[in-house]
C-alpha cells in the first residue's frame, strides 16, 4: 500500500475505515469500532490514522482487534494548506448552524481520501464520531459513490451529501485523480472533503437517512426521528464526550455513546425515549 503502513494483513475483502487524527477522535474511534463489534460484522474494522495520534491514544483500539494503518497527510500546496486551515476556512465559511470542537482541524479532513489507496475491495466510511446501531454490511454490496444526504435542518438540505458515511472502492487510479482534481489554483472546499467528494462524485447515488442519522435531526426535525429505522447515529457538530451548550437538549443520544464508548451493556434502542 503506497503511503500506508499497516500492522498486518488485510483479513478480507471488505472493510469498515474510519479515520482518527487526534487523541480525540482516537476516543470517539473506540465507541464506533465497539458499536461495529457488537453488530456481529466479520469485514475488517480499519483505522486510518495519522502522525497526530499517540500510541496510547491507539492503544484502546487496538485491544479491539483492529487494523491500524499509518498514513500521512495529503501531499496539498502551500496555498491549499493556508486556505483550508482552521481560522481561514471558518472564517471564509463559518459554521452558524453548530460548534465546531477546538480540536477540529479541518485539513486534516483529506486524509479521508486515502482509504482509496488501501487494499480492499469495497469499504464503508464512517467517521469517528459516529455509532452503528445496526448491522449494515449491506452497503458492502452498494456502488461506488452512496451517501445520505446531509440533512438537520430542513427537507431543503436533501441535496447535499454528507460525508460521515459512505461506500467506496479502493483504487490508486481514483486516487491519483482525486488529488490531481483537488489542489488546483485557488481551490476552497469550503466543508474539505464533503464539498470535494460531492464535486468528485456529482452522481452520487442517495442513501436513506436512516443510514447516516445526524444528531441535530433530534430537535429539528423530531418527526423524522426513528429509533426502529436508524442503523448509523451521527454526532455531527459537537461531540458526546464535550461539555457544550446542546448537551441538555441531546442527553438521550449522549447517554447512548457513553454506554458504547464504556465496557458494559448498551440498551435496546426501542426502548429509549422519543424526541
Amino acid at each position: 500500500m503506497t503511503d500506508l503502513a499497516a500492522d498486518r494483513p488485510a483479513a478480507g475483502r471488505y472493510a469498515y475505515v474510519t479515520l482518527v487524527t487526534n487523541t480525540d477522535y482516537a476516543l470517539g474511534a473506540r465507541a464506533l469500532l465497539r458499536s461495529l463489534r457488537l453488530t456481529g460484522t466479520e469485514a475488517d474494522l480499519v483505522v486510518l490514522h495519522t502522525g497526530g495520534v499517540t500510541a496510547e491514544a491507539l492503544a484502546p483500539l487496538s485491544a479491539l482487534g483492529v487494523r491500524l494503518v499509518r498514513t500521512e497527510l495529503l501531499p496539498v500546496s502551500p496555498a491549499f494548506a493556508e486556505a483550508h486551515a482552521r481560522s481561514r476556512l471558518h472564517t471564509a465559511a463559518p459554521f452558524t448552524k453548530g460548534g465546531k470542537p477546538p480540536f477540529h482541524t479541518p485539513l486534516d479532513n483529506f486524509a479521508k481520501l486515502r482509504l482509496w489507496q488501501l487494499d480492499y475491495a469495497r469499504v464503508v466510511f464512517i467517521d469517528a464520531d459516529a455509532l452503528v446501531l445496526r448491522n449494515v454490511d449491506r452497503l458492502f454490496g452498494y456502488p461506488e459513490f452512496c451517501a445520505a444526504p446531509n440533512v438537520y435542518e430542513s427537507l431543503g438540505d436533501f441535496h447535499r451529501m454528507n460525508s460521515g458515511v459512505f461506500t467506496a472502492r479502493p483504487s490508486q487510479a481514483t486516487f491519483a485523480a482525486m488529488l490531481a482534481s483537488l489542489d488546483t489554483p485557488g481551490a476552497f472546499w469550503r466543508r474539505t472533503d464533503q464539498t470535494f467528494l460531492q464535486h468528485f462524485f456529482p452522481d452520487w447515488h442517495g442513501l436513506p437517512v436512516f443510514d447516516n442519522m445526524l444528531q441535530y435531526v433530534w430537535f429539528n426535525l423530531p418527526e423524522l426521528w426513528d429509533w426502529r429505522a436508524i442503523r448509523i447515529l451521527h454526532f455531527q457538530y459537537e461531540k458526546p464526550w464535550q461539555q457544550h451548550d446542546k448537551a441538555e437538549a441531546l442527553a438521550p443520544l449522549i447517554d447512548l455513546w457513553r454506554a458504547y464508548a464504556g465496557d458494559g451493556t448498551v440498551p435496546d434502542v426501542a426502548q429509549l425515549p422519543v424526541p
